[in-house]
């Protein structure tokens, strides 16, 4: 039997990914937990934002898209603009989609991902896994999602603490799945995306008092309803816009933009705004204040506090029981510590990301990388799960092509 291709993650890129190697007859092993990122870093009662069009996950044949869970489930079809999902409906689909395209997921750790001793470039690679086992695959794709990734601002470290813990003065978002532990407590929710405005409303409807700290220019404010898109633009998976558009369907040429300019669309398009059916939520019901920074958090009296700078000047001391930094996520190789110290000094990174060639493909022979560490190289519309439509097939092509 030929060496496999060994698939590290099975969130909805890992899993499209599979899926796409499968149905071209390329042998795979697949590693991971199903939905795992969703499931357990996500906070329960959470909706998506993107809209049914923008979250089905890529299939290589027709049958497996949310409208298609949907009707196998036997629940109400989920498919116009208007439509909003809750994430344990979107869990569930992927774990659906992982049974149907990829029954022979092994739910076990990667531990370690090198290239095999003595070989020369591109000639395969040596996995362990946490059960004891270790193998040799002639390629591996790295579709971790957005494990390890949390992002937390140096100014959000408090002295003396560990990193960001829900039992610390600050954590971060990914690490609260039950908000109403906050209930009755004073919460202070540092950010103005989706993830800030919708963790301070669902902590607030469980009995928080909550208080947003937006900073520089990520201002609160929603996106418009469907019915009030401007109808003169194209249609895309994020709204009426022609840069949405050309990002979502034309992510080719965005590779060959000078560096600077690709990080700098991967940070600013799509960035933040709530979901247009949370603001009545929201409104009057979470405090807000908007501030030119932060300036430094920390602990006195069993309580957290942060120091800012209003846009008036001065500086402001802030007060709550905890800080919750839904400050998003960061790529960075040092957390991808199951990539052998070879393979990461093999790498051609740009600013902590993997500089990515046609077809998803590393400076490494044979080692992928999509989801979010592709985002530098092929634009923000590798954040979202309607990314899985053009990464998927053109990575399993290349992969075939290369090491069939």
């Amino acid at each position: 039997m030929s060496q496999p291709v060994a698939v590290i993650g099975a969130g909805p890129f890992g899993l499209s990914t599979a899926a796409h190697l499968r149905a071209r007859g390329v042998p795979v092993r697949v590693f991971g937990e199903p939905m795992v990122s969703w499931r357990d870093h996500m906070p329960a009662g959470m909706l998506l934002k993107s809209t049914p069009a923008a979250s089905s996950i890529d299939a290589p044949q027709a049958g497996h898209t949310l409208g298609d869970y949907c009707d196998a489930a036997g629940i109400r079809r989920l498919v116009t603009d208007e439509d909003i999902i809750p994430a344990e409906t979107f869990i569930a689909y992927g774990e659906w989609f992982q049974q149907q395209l990829v029954p022979r997921l092994e739910r076990v750790r990667v531990v370690s991902v090198d290239r095999r001793a003595g070989e020369p470039r591109g000639t395969g690679f040596e996995l362990k896994l946490d059960s004891g086992e270790s193998f040799t695959a002639r390629a591996v794709v790295v579709a971790t999602g957005l494990a390890g990734l949390s992002h937390l601002p140096p100014e959000l470290t408090v002295a003396g603490a560990d990193g960001p813990s829900p039992t610390g003065p600050v954590s971060h978002s990914s690490q609260h799945h039950d908000l109403g532990r906050f209930s009755g407590r004073e919460l202070l929710v540092v950010g103005a995306g989706q993830s800030a405005l919708e963790t301070a409303a669902l902590a607030a409807e469980a009995g928080a008092q909550v208080r947003v700290v937006s900073r520089g220019r990520g201002r609160v404010a929603f996106g418009a309803p469907p019915w009030k898109q401007p109808r003169l633009r194209p249609e895309s998976p994020f709204g009426r816009a022609w840069s949405l558009w050309a990002l979502s369907y034309y992510p080719h040429p965005y590779r060959h933009l000078p560096a600077r300019a690709r990080h700098y669309l991967v940070r600013r398009v799509l960035g933040p705004l709530g979901a247009w059916w949370l603001r009545d939520r929201f409104e009057g019901k979470v405090q807000v204040s908007e501030v030119d920074r932060v300036i430094g958090a920390g602990a006195a009296d069993d309580r957290a506090t942060l120091t800012v700078a209003p846009y008036s000047g001065g500086t402001q001391q802030l007060s709550a029981d905890h800080v919750i930094a839904a400050t998003g996520y960061r790529v960075d190789m040092a957390a991808m510590d199951f990539l052998g110290h070879r393979l990461r000094a093999e790498l051609v990174v740009s600013r902590g990301t993997p500089r990515l060639g046609a077809g998803y493909v590393s400076s490494v022979p044979g080692l992928y990388f999509t989801g979010l560490p592709a985002a530098a190289s092929y634009g923000p519309v590798m954040r979202f799960v309607c990314g899985t439509e053009f990464a998927s097939p053109r990575l399993a092509q290349h992969l075939a092509a290369a090491h069939g």
